[in-house]
């Protein structure tokens, strides 16, 4: 028994995100294809056909950005029964695609969002993210860089915590190839070469391994995830200005936290999912910094 940790990440192209996300969806191993499934059929309930035949992809860019929700919001009369033909007949001719056609597909593709995360809250899933300040200070460290180590010993928490315990498998987008090799390298040490990292190595299986996202729908799950968080998710920490026409997806986004409570430093503390980080330096840069 196992638990998948599809991984994505949204924001790291530094144009305008608030915030570089990097997040992941935990789906158990007997929930994949019933979750699969059922969201295959949310696409053609609500497009008439799959949307990511082809080569369309449901990522968050192309499907949540400021255009689809200005036509969500267009001056004509679409009735809700007449969304879902109205939408495919935008997907097969988007170049006659009128106004109420191009209002139902952008209804249809928020709505379609709506869906996913609600089936990942019916399915049990699990989301995790770290989110970084845009202006963190970056580290020179060859060693894992501090996001993915947050996200891995939040994700070891969440299988520790499990009963039984059950073994964690990361699958990440598939990076340009060298990037790729960099990863592995760098989580195998980190898995290897640390205290910390062996002792998560006991739960999460230290080799991650790479698909495509068009042809593997968790990952197109945590790029909507890390895509939302990056504009509308926010706690009292984070101080950037939040997409207002996102926020009909911010308490699903919210109940798919994982909580735990770990005594750090002699005290018992609650540990969410999402970390924030403000710096991605390690410690002793940090003091060599403050030297």
């Amino acid at each position: 028994m196992a638990w998948f940790l599809f991984i994505d990440e949204s924001g790291h192209d530094r144009r305008d995100a608030p915030y570089e996300v990097l997040a992941g969806i935990a789906i158990k191993d007997t929930r994949l294809w019933p979750l699969i499934i059922d969201i295959h059929n949310a696409e053609l309930n609500r497009f008439g056909r799959r949307y990511s035949a082809g080569a369309a992809e449901l990522k968050g860019r192309k499907i949540l950005k400021r255009k689809v929700c200005r036509h969500a919001e267009l001056n004509c009369a679409v009735e809700q029964y007449e969304v879902q033909a109205l939408a495919k007949s935008a997907l097969d001719d988007g170049a006659h695609a009128g106004i109420r056609e191009l209002k139902a597909l952008a209804l249809a593709k928020l709505a379609y969002v709506t869906d996913v995360f609600e089936i990942c809250r019916a399915h049990g899933c699990q989301a995790f993210a770290s989110i970084v300040e845009t202006d963190a200070p970056g580290t020179g460290s060859d060693g894992l860089r501090k996001d993915y180590a947050y996200l891995f010993q939040r994700f070891f928490y969440f299988l520790e915590d499990g009963v039984p315990q059950e073994q964690g498998v990361i699958v990440f987008d598939e990076l340009e190839k060298s990037r790729s090799h960099v990863l592995i390298e760098q989580s195998h040490k980190y898995f290897r070469d640390t205290a910390v990292g062996r002792r998560r190595a006991s739960l999460v299986i230290p080799e991650p391994l790479f698909v495509h996202s068009d042809l593997t729908t968790g990952i197109q799950i945590a790029d909507l995830i890390a895509y939302c968080i990056s504009w509308n998710f926010r706690t009292p920490q984070m101080h950037k200005n939040a997409r207002e026409d996102l926020d009909r997806y911010r308490r699903q986004i919210a109940d798919l936290r994982y909580k735990t409570e770990r005594e750090i430093n002699g005290r018992t503390m609650t540990v969410w999912s999402y970390a924030h980080i403000t710096d991605l330096r390690t410690l002793s840069e940090k003091d060599i910094e403050g030297a």
